[in-house]
């Protein structure tokens, strides 16, 4: 299915303009059931959004979220725990109904038992997601499991996708980060109703064309966003760089 592409001048402007798009889907939900359920990413990708979202005219006490992923064994009060990250950036700004958190601290299979159960029972209305360098989508590094219906997942984090949050700054040293995660997996993502992918950045500029002009493979996770029925790709200029449509 095609994806819609958005390319804008810069990453504010990409990220008012995915923070409006996830917006009316949230408000949409509200005004149908009564509530609504998002899922939040965090990392580089997700700054402008979550700053933008938050500004945006919703009635978050009828909304509940769930995170997209965590470190294994990452406390929260490292600097690059997603948990904190979550917190500092929306959670405290945003007086949700809940917020279902990844506790990374926790035993992994037992965590992405619990998550599991709570996200099966809801209807997600929205996910805010981001693509990586090595064009993981949460920390589904390729080659990606496609064919699990498992909510969450323990993930093993390949170099390329360590040394991306090395170079973001999260980590002083490659040794510091951690090889596990626990991650959405692919085939939960894409039972969200909508999906707001965001990508600003030109080191991101190869992932994102395999991602959206390629083949759907494993060997680059987000090309399973080419099978979603409402997915909306917003991304700068830079990152739009190498996309032969654009």
């Amino acid at each position: 299915m095609p994806i819609d592409l958005r390319i804008h001048d810069d990453a504010a402007a990409m990220g008012r303009a995915a923070a409006a798009h996830g917006a009316a889907a949230i408000r949409e939900a509200i005004d149908a059931r009564g509530s609504a359920t998002v899922i939040v990413a965090t990392g580089a990708s997700q700054f402008e959004v979550l700053a933008a979202l938050i500004e945006e005219d919703v009635e978050w006490s009828r909304v509940t979220g769930f995170h997209l992923d965590e470190y294994v064994g990452l406390p929260e009060s490292h600097p690059a725990s997603f948990r904190r990250y979550l917190r500092e950036r929306f959670v405290s700004k945003a007086p949700l109904s809940a917020f279902h958190y990844v506790d990374g601290e926790a035993d992994p299979d037992a965590e992405c038992d619990r998550l599991g159960g709570l996200i099966t029972a809801e209807t997600v209305d929205a996910a805010f997601i981001g693509i990586g360098e090595n064009a993981h989508v949460a920390f589904n590094d390729p080659p990606a499991d496609f064919e699990t219906d498992r909510p969450y997942l323990v993930v093993d984090l390949d170099e390329a996708c360590r040394r991306q949050q090395l170079g973001e700054g999260w980590f002083e040293t490659l040794g510091d980060v951690p090889k596990r995660a626990i991650s959405m997996s692919p085939r939960q993502i894409l039972k969200s109703r909508t999906i707001v992918c965001s990508v600003p950045d030109g080191r991101k500029a190869a992932a994102l064309a395999a991602s959206l002009e390629g083949p759907v493979t494993p060997d680059v996770p987000a090309s399973i966003l080419q099978t979603h029925a409402d997915t909306t790709v917003f991304c700068d200029r830079a990152a739009a760089s190498k996309l032969a449509g654009a």
